[in-house]
């Protein structure tokens, strides 16, 4: 950070930027705040500023920063004036956040939890079809992929796909109820099989394939621990999963059992699959995910199966990754898992309306121009231009204040596209900016660059296990 900051600003904008630097007080940094001669600070330019700054205005200073929404090339300008020009954030009650007063950007290169993502349908598919799935799940952050058998149905290709799936650079489990398929699958080098049980559990001498243990009676928490016993005892490594329930079906008592084999065995690996909630839940699952990776951070469960089955269920794998990065970094900082990303945000936002009315009307009693301006505030959706101000909670409400040619067609289409946007905004409570797209979080493909980055620069597992990419 500089010894001084020449922050350039509007005249509306000047007090609510000297607000925000008062509260945020004591500063590790001095600041001069100038304005520099336009009311909406978000109209300012490179030109403009090369126009109006003046030596002194920034001659004791060592940077100077621009409004987020500053448009021009800021680097010909640093070079032309000799200092360093840098946008600020778009929101002037976003200045805590970019100082870092607010929480510290997280570190979300990191996890201990391995997904397993399962191709349910894997028989019905040919061996293209397995890989790209596979490569699906890869991208959305699956760490090994389960090659799901279906119930008597033949699947004389489940050899050729674990080899092939291998071949591609995954990590592969096989999940059948079927003995033989297990059999098979251990032949061919799969990674993991789902899943023995303390009467099946003499599979394990036949292969190097890490056996996940259920009970073979459901809801027995003695089963598993017969077959975890077994295994151990001739000396396999393992992966105990309780079994996690749907709602209404022994939810609640499921957890129960999770809590107790943790307390029983405070170092044995184990597994939850979560599609019993994520895909049987009429629930948003980014809401799902959250809250299941919470346990499983608490419970140190350090393996999940997860499902993209349900339609609604579609995110559920980039979700999953999202959670257990969120959650290892809310417990590695002793902190609540609040701040460190908003990709599971993705109906609402904790700060979905930056400007009050009060503000917004301030703003539109400056405007000199025929350009409507559209701001979103709790109240509702505010449009205004140099002929005034309009309020309205329903888009359509504003077509007869419009002010528009007969020929302007584009126009019109731009304004109903904006409002059309804004109204959701309010709706759901959502952070609305003009002529930006609204955020979706990991909902949608277009918001994953920020995480798949801090991917690209260190995807690591903190622990050992088999099944990590460490």
């Amino acid at each position: 950070m500089p010894d001084k900051l020449l922050l350039l600003t509007g005249k509306l904008a000047m007090p609510s930027l000297q607000k925000v630097l008062d509260d945020m007080a004591p500063l590790p940094f001095e600041y001069r705040i100038h304005e520099l001669g336009l009311s909406v600070a978000a109209l300012m330019t490179d030109k403009m500023i090369a126009r109006r700054l003046k030596p002194e205005h920034y001659q004791d200073c060592q940077k100077i920063m621009v409004p987020g929404r500053c448009r021009g090339d800021l680097d010909a300008l640093s070079e032309q004036l000799g200092i360093p020009v840098v946008r600020g954030p778009e929101e002037v009650k976003d200045l805590p956040l970019y100082f870092g007063r607010a929480k510290k950007q997280a570190d979300l290169s990191k996890y201990d939890v391995a997904i397993f993502a399962e191709i349910v349908d894997a028989p019905e598919r040919d061996i293209a079809g397995i890989v790209a799935r596979a490569n699906y799940y890869g991208e959305a952050g699956a760490d090994v992929i389960d090659i799901g058998c279906l119930p008597q149905e033949a699947f004389p290709h489940m050899e050729e796909a674990v080899v092939a799936l291998h071949d591609a650079g995954f990590k592969v489990s096989v999940d059948s109820l079927e003995l033989d398929d297990l059999r098979r699958a251990g032949k061919a080098g799969a990674d993991y099989l789902l899943s023995l049980t303390e009467k099946t559990y003499h599979l394990a001498e036949e292969t190097d394939a890490v056996p996940i243990l259920v009970p073979a009676e459901p809801g027995s928490l003695a089963s598993l621990e017969r077959a975890m016993e077994a295994v151990d005892k001739i000396n396999r490594p393992f992966i105990a999963d309780p079994i996690l329930d749907p709602i209404h079906f022994g939810l609640t008592a499921s957890i129960v059992r999770y809590y107790e084999l943790r307390q029983r065995y405070p170092n044995v690996d184990m597994m939850m699959g979560v599609g019993n909630l994520t895909e049987l839940t009429d629930a948003d699952t980014s809401g799902v995910n959250a809250m299941l990776f919470g346990m499983i951070s608490e419970l140190g469960v350090n393996h999940v199966l997860a499902t993209e089955v349900s339609p609604h269920a579609r995110r559920a794998i980039k979700e999953a990754d999202v959670a257990r990065r969120m959650m290892f970094a809310a417990k590695q900082e002793s902190s609540l898992p609040r701040d460190l990303t908003s990709d599971l945000l993705v109906a609402h936002e904790r700060r979905p309306f930056p400007d009050n009315e009060d503000e917004i009307k301030a703003l539109a009693s400056n405007i000199k121009d025929p350009n409507y301006r559209i701001k979103v505030a709790e109240q509702g959706i505010y449009m205004f231009n140099r002929d005034g101000l309009m309020q309205e909670t329903d888009p359509f409400a504003f077509y007869p204040q419009l002010t528009l040619k007969e020929e302007d067609t584009g126009h019109a289409f731009y304004l109903g596209a904006e409002l059309a946007r804004a109204q959701i905004a309010w709706q759901l409570g959502k952070r609305y900016t003009q002529d930006e797209e609204l955020q979706w979080g990991c909902a949608t493909q277009a918001e994953e660059e920020d995480l798949t980055q801090q991917k690209e620069e260190g995807t690591t597992m903190t622990t050992g296990k088999k099944c990590g990419t460490a």
